[in-house]
């Protein structure tokens, strides 16, 4: 049966349908005319030869004229191209006939029959190499490969571990020249930024990751790899994105299968090549190609325990709800709209810079580029005026010219996706500034782009347009500058430029995003984790924090489900309840020996929000019975509305709970246990009237609930976070800061505990909650109403709802304005939770109908809620007044 291929991609001629305001040569820089000698030969700038294939370091370019004298080239300041040679990348090629199949086992696979993809250099619109289209038996062959090969892996000690990463790491570094030529091939990207930038940052992550293999035991003695991991990782950093799942991962002791971008497959391959070669074990680390429905049939796949993915936030959403209610783990790091903020006390000429590098390297094709420009007003002019200057400096060219600053656009479907991002911005009436008309002829190439006269609601001030194109908006004071840069659906990145340290500080833990960078941006180390806040995805890559994806509590004996046949059409749907002859009351005699025909008082309890008790907006109630089945009391019936009104509440108590003083927020959970104790008895009673359970036991859950809330009150101010320990000439320190208003499903076991075990967590790390009791058992949370009374807990800082479980957990998974949802529930409600919080992706955590032992000090208040109640955010400060390095 004979291959069909499948033509990925067609270069356009950029010129014919991008109008441009200003048109100096990239190959000869403005003004230049000023500085020459008018007595001087006019001598024409270098052309570069692209079809040069030998050492550029022996042979000059053909095609120039030599310069007279060096005196004229210093008067001309023409350009002379650089190429790096591409023959050891064509050589590579050609070794394997340009027709790759998929790398499973150590060995390539390939099996007649498949679709195949052409890759194609964007930069010079040439033929590369074939790649296959990976289908179902495909796949199933690779996660079969890996399954088997954690089985060893998983068990090699992790000095073991630590050798191999190693190895890879030095076998990368010995084929750097080769990996980086063929990176900037396949992605169109200059040789000087994947060799001097992506390649360092790959060895840097394997040697990191080698290091935590070897200590991984002794730091994270809770934990274990989770099994076989699934990659999908997007085309602007091939390589670079590959490598920062595949080194915790190994170093974690899982396997992986990696499914690179269809555009961009060749350095993943050569570097499954490059690993076996460094001795990796067959079936530790396997790569199957293909476009979008490969990707999707490696996420479904069933041997999957955790899928990490980089990409859109649009395909983000798509793998969050294909993986929902499957018990796979799941990593995002999405899209971004990154603002760089700059105040009028900055130095200007060095921010100029710091903005070139955030917008313009890698032609803007990266998820954290500094895409939206903030200027203090009094020098918003001039610093505009500098930038446009500086623009028509930039030299747009070939890929492998070491001379170029911004290379192809990845694929001409990209181009005009950027293309009609700036000519909607046009359409509604915006500035815009094209700095470079001289477009190679041959070749996708999109010129940089600035975007002035925008408002906050413009089209491309909000949307993620992945391109060389920069917004510029003006701000008056710093908190307008926080309100512009927060007034985004992403959080991924953020950069202040100023000289007051204390003002960059102040407004980096303002803005909400993963990684801020001062005076600086686009910094990466394997040492600091990077990811985002609220679409920007959840998780991290780099750093411990990176561990923690690639690992899970020992304690957890998950088992994957095929979540297709978890119906969720109806989930949440309650009747609220009727008047029923079943509902008898228990009668309790409180006037004395002779009044036992005297029933006892009606008690309804209300809810509680915004620090105090509210009746339900519906007026309804469900009873709660006592062990015998007899009704003891009513609690309100929640609805969307209560739920709404608890999240208005949980929104206005956050700001302040948040910046509280750590050791004030564990003084108040302290004097929680302190008042908690003081009703111990009357506490137990109730909860053994309830559930059933003995006098003695339900005092040793109430002993149990105050040891809790010491515990972590005690750690209200020992979790802020560290100062990471990155290659950067400066400080990088890593904030744990809170998750936001979040929300907080209860279980039935331990209903006094559980309860106390998830609110404790995320109030002392700043996180206000709307939290459900257990919906059988509630009685006992509901005497916290008093507790908090009485322990100045501020208002709004937890907010209790009563009623149904699964009908609050729909409108907390559906309501945009909670940052997460923790369901303790059951298998449907696991799947509803993660399937519905894809819309705007809100972090989860659920336990699939899985109990676990609440008493247990792992499982009860083990490192994973440390892990679930924070955002760690890495702030980069750079140094270099005093020494240059």
């Amino acid at each position: 049966m004979s291959s069909t291929t499948v033509k990925k991609t067609t270069a356009a001629q950029p010129n014919g349908d991008v109008k441009v305001k200003v048109a100096p040569t990239s190959t000869q820089p403005p003004k230049a005319d000023k500085i020459a000698d008018p007595r001087a030969p006019k001598l024409p700038p270098f052309q570069f030869d692209a079809s040069l294939k030998t050492n550029p370091d022996d042979v000059a370019p053909t095609g120039t004229k030599p310069p007279v004298s060096v005196a004229e080239v210093f008067e001309t300041l023409a350009y002379g191209p650089a190429p790096e040679s591409p023959a050891v990348a064509n050589a590579w090629l050609d070794d394997h006939g340009r027709d790759f199949g998929h790398f499973v086992n150590n060995k390539w696979y390939k099996r007649d029959g498949r679709s195949k993809y052409e890759c194609r250099c964007p930069a010079r619109d040439e033929f590369l190499a074939h790649t296959a289209e990976g289908d179902d038996e495909d796949v199933d062959v690779a996660m079969k490969a890996a399954h088997e090969a954690h089985k060893t892996w998983s068990k090699l000690p992790g000095h073991v571990r630590a050798r191999y990463i190693y190895s890879i790491a030095r076998h990368v570094q010995k084929h750097i020249r080769l990996l980086a030529v063929v990176e900037s091939l396949d992605n169109g990207k200059p040789i000087r930024e994947t060799r001097d930038a992506d390649m360092a940052v790959v060895a840097r992550w394997l040697y990191h990751y080698a290091g935590w293999a070897q200590v991984l035991d002794r730091e994270m003695p809770e934990m274990t790899s989770v099994g076989v991991v699934a990659g999908i990782v997007a085309w602007n950093f091939p390589l670079m994105l590959l490598v920062w799942k595949v080194a915790p991962a190994l170093a974690a002791g899982n396997t992986i299968v990696m499914k690179p971008a269809d555009y961009t497959p060749l350095s993943a391959l050569l570097f499954a090549e490059i690993c076996a070669e460094a001795g990796l074990p067959p079936g530790v680390f396997n790569v199957v190609t293909g476009a979008g429905a490969t990707g999707a049939k490696v996420a479904a796949h069933p041997l999957v325990d955790k899928l990490a993915f980089t990409g859109s936030t649009g395909v983000g959403r798509i793998l969050r709800r294909v993986t929902a209610g499957t018990g796979k783990k799941l990593s995002l790091e999405l899209g971004g709209k990154s603002p760089v903020i700059v105040f009028d006390d900055a130095d200007l000429d060095g921010t100029i810079e710091g903005v070139i590098d955030a917008i313009f390297f890698n032609q803007g094709q990266v998820c954290s580029a500094g895409s939206r420009l903030l200027i203090q007003e009094p020098v918003f002019d001039k610093f505009v005026a500098k930038l446009k200057e500086r623009m028509t400096h930039l030299r747009v060219g070939d890929c492998l010219d070491k001379c170029v600053d911004i290379g192809a656009i990845v694929d001409d479907k990209q181009r005009k996706t950027i293309d009609g991002y700036v000519q909607m911005a046009r359409d509604e009436g915006c500035d815009v500034y094209q700095a470079c008309s001289c477009i190679p002829d041959k070749g996708c190439y999109y010129p940089p782009t600035l975007i002035t006269n925008v408002d906050t609601s413009s089209v491309c001030v909000q949307e993620e347009i992945f391109g060389p194109v920069v917004t510029a908006q003006a701000f008056r004071t710093a908190k307008e500058a926080v309100a512009l840069a927060n007034n985004t659906t992403y959080g991924l990145g953020a950069s202040v430029w100023s000289e007051n340290l204390s003002k960059a500080l102040e407004l980096s833990l303002m803005i909400k995003a993963g990684t801020v960078w001062i005076n600086a941006h686009n910094l990466f180390d394997a040492a600091a984790g990077f990811g985002g806040y609220r679409e920007s995805g959840f998780g991290r890559d780099g750093g411990k924090e990176g561990l923690y994806e690639y690992t899970k509590p020992k304690h957890l004996k998950l088992t994957k489900r095929d979540a297709d046949k978890i119906d969720i059409s109806s989930f949440g749907k309650v009747t609220p309840h009727r008047p029923s002859l079943d509902d008898e009351r228990a009668e309790v005699a409180t006037l004395g020996p002779h009044a036992a025909d005297v029933p006892s008082v009606d008690r309804t309890y209300k809810m509680y929000y915004g620090g105090a008790q509210k009746r339900p907006d519906a007026p309804y109630a469900r009873p709660i019975r006592n062990a015998a089945g007899k009704v003891i009391a009513h609690v309100g019936e929640g609805n969307r509305k209560d739920v709404r009104n608890a999240v208005e509440a949980a929104h206005k108590a956050f700001p302040g709970w948040g910046k509280r003083a750590a050791h004030n927020r564990a003084q108040i959970v302290y004097y929680m246990a302190e008042n908690l104790e003081v009703r111990r008895v009357e506490v137990a009673t109730r909860l053994a009237s309830t559930t059933g359970v003995s006098q003695e036991d339900a005092l040793k859950e109430v002993d149990a609930a105050i040891d809790r809330l010491f515990y972590w009150g005690a750690y209200a101010d020992k979790y802020g976070g560290a100062v990471q320990e990155t290659t950067l000439y400066g400080a990088t320190v890593k904030i744990h800061e809170p998750v936001g208003p979040l929300a907080i499903l209860c279980p039935d076991e331990n209903p006094l505990l559980s309860f106390v075990s998830l609110f404790a967590p995320a109030i002392v790390r700043g996180n206000t909650v709307l939290i459900v009791p257990s919906e059988k058992y509630p009685l006992s949370a509901l005497d916290f109403y008093q507790v908090f009374d009485t322990s100045d807990l501020p208002g709004g800082v937890v907010n209790i709802l009563t009623g149904e479980r699964d009908h609050l957990a729909k409108y907390m998974a559906e309501h945009q304005n909670l940052e997460a949802v923790w369901y303790f529930g059951s298998v449907e409600g696991s799947k509803f939770v993660e399937y519905t919080a894809a819309e705007n992706i809100k972090r989860t955590w659920v336990n699939y109908g899985q109990s676990r032992d609440w008493f247990d000090p792992i499982q009860g208040a083990g490192e994973e809620f440390f892990y679930q109640a924070v955002e760690v955010k890495n702030i980069w400060m750079p140094m270099g007044t005093i020494f240059a390095n």
